[in-house]
């Protein structure tokens, strides 16, 4: 059976239940959305942040890709979707929160780990290589310390992503005024895939601990 069969059956199945059990806040949200949340995830098929949160509809305004990264404020002309993201979700809907939400086995991560992707061209791995080299101040830091990378290595990158990507959500100035005012919260989390646990991030000790 095509796959877009399974869709289909799918989407008969959310209308018949989920859509008819919430047909009152479908109609609300019809008129606007109003979100308090962002969440900054991985666009691993693994990792849905509606299914992790067990989300209604309407709840989270959602952006996904590669390794969950936020890529530092630039104002150089290009297209910047996630930079577009967070500015829609801050500066227009006025999320009072932001959480990053790394997660294990994640193989953005282990791309810029491993560099496996390096000086390849377009089509081959050159747009994941350029995108994660984001991390690789981190990588060399996680390398130095591992002769051989293990499972610990890539973990530790995983979750030295998201304090990348916290630390660069705080380069764009409508974030960081926001933050320093009160009006904005930052948060990051690790999700476990193996554990199906959620680790939250401790800015102040550096450490992931158990929810």
């Amino acid at each position: 059976m095509p796959y877009l069969d399974e869709l289909i059956e799918g989407y008969h199945r959310f209308r018949a239940t989920d859509w008819a059990r919430e047909r009152e806040r479908w109609s609300d949200l019809a008129e606007g959305q109003s979100p308090k949340v962002m969440i900054l995830a991985c666009a691993d098929s693994r990792v849905d942040p509606a299914h992790i949160f067990d989300a209604r509809p309407g709840e989270m305004f959602v952006t996904r890709n590669i390794a969950a990264l936020a890529p530092p404020y630039e104002t150089s002309s290009g297209f910047h979707g996630v930079s577009a993201a967070l500015e829609f979700a801050v500066t227009q809907l006025e999320v009072g929160e932001i959480l990053v939400m790394g997660h294990g086995l994640c193989g953005g991560c282990a791309a810029a780990l491993t560099g496996q992707f390096d000086n390849t061209e377009p089509g081959e791995g050159h747009f994941i290589a350029d995108w994660v080299r984001m991390l690789s101040e981190a990588r060399d830091d996680i390398r130095a310390r591992h002769s051989e990378l293990g499972q610990e290595a890539f973990l530790e990158m995983e979750r030295e992503a998201v304090k990348v990507s916290l630390a660069n959500l705080r380069t764009f100035p409508w974030i960081a005024e926001r933050e320093q005012a009160g009006s904005l919260k930052l948060h990051g989390a690790h999700f476990s895939i193996s554990e199906g646990r959620l680790y939250m991030l401790d800015e102040a000790e550096g450490d992931f601990r158990p929810v």
